[in-house]
């Protein structure tokens, strides 16, 4: 079988220089998504996401200056395929890599450990699951509870400790999600190791000391095999973030970039700075959220704006909007769902037909979807608009002779009035998360094309990265996942029952 290529590319960084033992944690960045199963239906993707938005949970270094600092991307938007983005990380001495899942909504890295109960062994994304033993690597420490950097993760409830013995005790977590799994360990210290690229396309390896979770127990669907990685990695902007803990030791800009590839062979760009394309457009967070709220006011499609109350957007305890890589679908609000699935139908010309799949609205077309469906464009605060294309809201569920079979992807968020930006939307764009300005932009980009990324030097200065070919186990992550679609010979039979 024909191994699949996996192109990543960088943008320019900072300097980087993490405070030492006394510091609060320091961490590094990625981004993450849910596993839903290949193939697997709307309904149980409904599913899998209801229960990741019950997820969105409430030292040294060696950095060279004027350098980019890239994560690889794997996973692909398409659920048929894989369902979500996970990147790679190193850690420890010597250095050891773990898969871990891409997430802005939540804030810590972890990693299984050793002495995990009840962990997967085996992944279905044909990737080789690890497992970090601090004993065996020369630079790591246990945290205690004693540690001002436990005190520091005390305070904002992601750590716990007994009160029994205080200041020996390990500096524990435990996170409960609201699928009912969960994961719980104790927080150690140790290198992660980086791959920076220089202004003259050179590698050079660097690392920092960061602080992170050691997973030895999990329940739940954490445990399951066919979506089975070695831990999560966090982007949220809370004070313990990635992203925030880099940026306090007051050498790395406050943002990061990612850049999504929506096609099969997905893949795409995550990099520690600002890209800046020309027509890229910004909008401010909502401020005071735990994540990534926006401003939405309104919905148009064909260019036509939905007759929708504005107030139905506005973000309070039980409403708003929320970009999450950690969705693999998107969610309307329930009193914005019905208008909009409304205008679609009345766009749609009478060569695509429509039928009801469940609690789904598909269709039956033998022409591109470019032009048989409307293009959508959601309205923001401050004028930015963001262009969603057909594919960004249709997913493809088969075919039938020369007829393609398309149901909307976006989800009635039913009870609800959260609307959830997930990686339906946010792939093959670039997304700009500027949380030192609260703004986040983006843009429709080909996301296999390289980009530019602002240095951190204060020079305006850019760096154009070009593609990097990626060696490791993982280019191969997606040559085993193209396998058949049960789901696609149910809906043959359903629909050639239907005519």
């Amino acid at each position: 079988m024909s191994v699949i290529p996996l192109l990543l590319l960088a943008g320019a960084v900072t300097a980087l220089h993490l405070a030492g033992a006394g510091a609060g944690f320091p961490a590094k960045l990625i981004l993450e998504r849910a596993v839903p199963v290949r193939g697997a239906p709307l309904e149980h993707l409904r599913v899998r996401d209801g229960a990741r938005h019950g997820r969105l949970l409430l030292g040294s270094s060696s950095l060279p200056a004027a350098g980019v600092v890239d994560f690889p991307v794997d996973g692909s938007a398409n659920p048929a395929i894989a369902g979500l983005y996970f990147s790679r990380v190193k850690l420890g001495n010597p250095a050891k890599e773990f898969y871990v899942q891409i997430d802005t909504g939540s804030d810590i890295l972890w990693v299984t450990c050793s002495s995990c109960a009840g962990c997967p062994t085996s992944s279905g994304l044909n990737i080789q699951l690890e497992f970090f033993d601090p004993d065996k690597s020369s630079t790591s420490t246990t945290i205690t509870c004693s540690d001002d950097r436990c005190s520091y993760a005390l305070q904002s409830g992601q750590a716990l400790c007994s009160s029994s013995d205080f200041s020996s005790s390990l500096c524990g977590y435990s996170f409960q999600y609201g699928d009912g799994s969960g994961t719980s360990g104790y927080y150690v210290s140790d290198m992660m190791h980086f791959d920076t690229v220089l202004e003259n396309e050179q590698f050079l390896n660097s690392s920092a000391t960061i602080v992170f979770g050691c997973s030895n127990s999990q329940s739940g669907d954490l445990t399951k095999s066919d979506r089975a990685v070695d831990g999560i990695f966090g982007f949220g902007q809370n004070d313990l973030s990635v992203i925030s803990q880099l940026s306090s030791a007051g050498n790395f800009p406050k943002v990061f970039s990612h850049c999504l590839k929506g096609s099969d062979n997905g893949g795409g760009i995550l990099v520690l700075g600002e890209i800046v394309e020309p027509g890229i457009v910004y909008t401010p967070l909502v401020q005071s959220q735990p994540h990534y709220n926006l401003n939405l006011e309104s919905l148009a499609v064909n260019g036509r704006e939905l007759a929708i109350d504005s107030s139905l957007f506005a973000t309070s305890n039980t409403q708003g909007t929320i970009v999450d890589s950690g969705t693999t679908l998107a969610y309307l609000a329930e009193k914005a769902y019905i208008p909009f699935v409304n205008a679609i139908l009345a766009s749609l010309p009478s060569s695509v037909h429509s039928f009801a799949l469940r609690d789904n609205v598909c269709f039956v077309t033998s022409d591109s979807v470019d032009e048989s469906f409307p293009s959508v464009t959601l309205k923001f605060m401050g004028g930015a608009s963001m262009l969603i294309k057909p594919e960004d809201y249709l997913l493809q569920q088969g075919s039938i002779d020369n007829s393609i079979i398309w149901c909307i992807g976006w989800q009635n968020n039913k009870g609800s009035g959260i609307t959830i930006l997930g990686d339906l939307v946010l792939k093959d764009k670039i997304f700009v998360y500027d949380l030192a300005n609260q703004r986040i932009g983006w843009m429709n980009y080909d996301c296999s094309q390289s980009v530019n990324v602002s240095t951190a030097s204060g020079k305006n200065e850019y760096l154009t990265a070009g593609q990097l070919d990626v060696s490791g186990s993982s280019d191969s992550v997606f040559s085993k996942l193209l396998s058949s679609n049960n789901l696609l010979i149910l809906i043959y039979i359903f629909i050639i029952a239907s005519l």
